[in-house]
């Protein structure tokens, strides 16, 4: 035998050997697909996967469709899914400890009236006025603080607005903003659903952030929420039918007395993330303690008004306008909301 004739032998027999280990390898590829696809479809669903020119083969793979979150990858597929179901999600140690101290000292501040409080609202607990409770043993909210100096470093922080990107999309409108204290022994508030407050839609587009100032637990009232009622529909809330007293415009959701409620304990600077639909609440401080809580309801500048007469939000829309015209603004529902607004991130569109 020549030796070109044994080179070309052993040139086959390579190969031939390396037909076999790629045909190995993609058999194992296709099977790992199979194994993929079916785990995300169900065992009856059809594999047909198709070669594309472009090699983009990835491109056209079955993806899950999520409603509530969007295409940014910040969260992971297992957070958006966790959402998803549940409608919350909680991204711990999420504010530095720093602006937590000093948004605590500006609160304190303006309740001491070191600061004024210009176009913020100051709301006293009603369960406390019979006592000698003053500044922060007296006052539960510090609402509207968007443009105050230091309290809108939260509202704009570029890692809390990276995440409400994750649900609003790039524009963003920051719509609600308060700074909640829960003075020793006060503070319960009913369980409800925010959208009952809002006059902009879709509610899909639109998140809670909530961040705690301190360890927040059980005994100092932290957030309750029933998951994944927040893929049902808007409920009627009016005032709840019991015989200790609640702070103005509390309303309460009925139906979901006897739903088992999870209790979100969290630590200084643990962010809570949810949907506007998703009933919650909180119970009473029972300890001799504060329970802090900074918290914005954010929306995509893409949303839009609508109008709520005639609607279960008639009730809230009515003492909204009286509130505010008891502080010389006659302002209708939206233009309230339009009021004590603002942009946060991207462009100022229908909102």
């Amino acid at each position: 035998m020549s030796l070109m004739t044994l080179g070309k032998l052993c040139t086959c027999f390579f190969c031939r050997n390396q037909l076999i280990f790629f045909g190995r390898t993609v058999k194992m590829a296709s099977d790992r697909m199979k194994i993929i696809f079916h785990h995300i479809h169900g065992r009856n669903a059809i594999f047909a996967p198709r070669l594309i020119e472009t090699g983009a083969l990835a491109e056209h793979l079955p993806t899950e469709h999520f409603r509530y979150t969007t295409n940014n990858p910040l969260l992971s597929s297992s957070q958006r899914k966790f959402y998803e179901e549940n409608g919350y999600i909680v991204i711990p140690r999420l504010v530095e400890e720093k602006l937590i101290e000093e948004l605590c000292k500006r609160f304190v501040d303006v309740c001491e009236g070191r600061v004024p409080r210009g176009n913020m609202t100051l709301m006293k607990d009603i369960s406390l006025k019979d006592t000698n409770a003053t500044g922060e043993y007296l006052y539960y909210k510090l609402q509207d603080i968007v443009w105050e100096e230091v309290l809108s470093k939260y509202i704009l922080h570029p890692k809390v607005l990276d995440y409400v990107e994750c649900f609003t999309g790039p524009n963003i409108k920051a719509m609600h903003s308060m700074l909640i204290n829960k003075p020793p022994y006060s503070g319960i508030h009913p369980l409800h659903q925010d959208l009952h407050y809002f006059p902009f839609r879709p509610a899909d587009r639109i998140v809670a952030a909530w961040t705690a100032m301190e360890s927040v637990n059980e005994n100092n009232g932290c957030l309750v929420v029933i998951p994944g009622t927040h893929k049902g529909e808007l409920q009627s809330h009016d005032y709840p039918k019991w015989n200790h007293t609640i702070n103005k415009a509390f309303h309460r959701v009925e139906g979901f007395e006897n739903q088992p409620l999870v209790s979100l304990e969290m630590e200084k600077g643990d962010t809570v993330f949810f949907h506007p639909i998703l009933v919650h609440g909180s119970g009473i401080n029972k300890t001799k303690g504060f329970r802090k809580a900074i918290s914005c309801h954010y929306a995509a500048s893409e949303c839009y008004y609508i109008d709520v007469e005639g609607t279960t939000q008639q009730n809230i829309a009515k003492e909204v306008e009286d509130m505010a015209s008891r502080r010389g603004l006659p302002f209708d529902f939206q233009s309230v909301w339009k009021y004590r607004s603002r942009l946060a991130r991207g462009k100022e569109l229908s909102l």
